[in-house]
């Protein structure tokens, strides 16, 4: 019972990284990729990309976005197995965003529109891992109080 909302949360995170890639991410990237083409005196230069090399980046960006998508399911267990205290974690916001900036910078294509699109979600998600872990902790506290009462 206690994992149920972690079991529906994970894979519907996935998706929502793998959707954001596919309906958002994917079309800015082509087109910003395809206008790359260069035309003059007579000479056209144009992108032609391999069916495997596109496959590729779109897989790599699929899992990239999906696993960093995950991130309030761990920090919540994490936070259920009493290593990180919601408090620390709200201190810690800054070198969060600067995590999270690094790792958006280094799992996508190297243009700084589709990092912000991978980076703003992540921020959003760290927020609500702290929530997560807060509602936690205030569960913690009222069983503690309810089993201390009865005893």
């Amino acid at each position: 019972g206690a994992f149920l909302p972690f079991l529906v949360a994970a894979p519907l995170l996935f998706v929502l990284g793998a959707a954001l890639v596919y309906y958002v991410m994917l079309p800015f990237v082509m087109w910003f990729s395809l206008s790359q083409g260069i035309s003059g005196d007579g000479i056209t230069a144009e992108l032609l990309p391999k069916v495997s090399d596109y496959l590729s980046l779109v897989t790599a960006l699929v899992l990239a976005f999906g696993f960093c998508f995950q991130l309030p399911v761990v920090m919540t267990l994490i936070g259920m197995a009493g290593l990180i205290s919601s408090e620390l974690m709200a201190k810690g916001r800054r070198y969060a965003i600067v995590a999270v900036v690094v790792v958006a910078a280094v799992v996508t294509p190297p243009d700084p529109v589709s990092q912000l699109m991978l980076a703003i979600p992540m921020v959003l998600l760290y927020e609500i891992s702290i929530w997560c872990v807060r509602i936690i902790e205030m569960r913690r506290k009222k069983s503690d109080q309810a089993s201390d009462a009865a005893a």
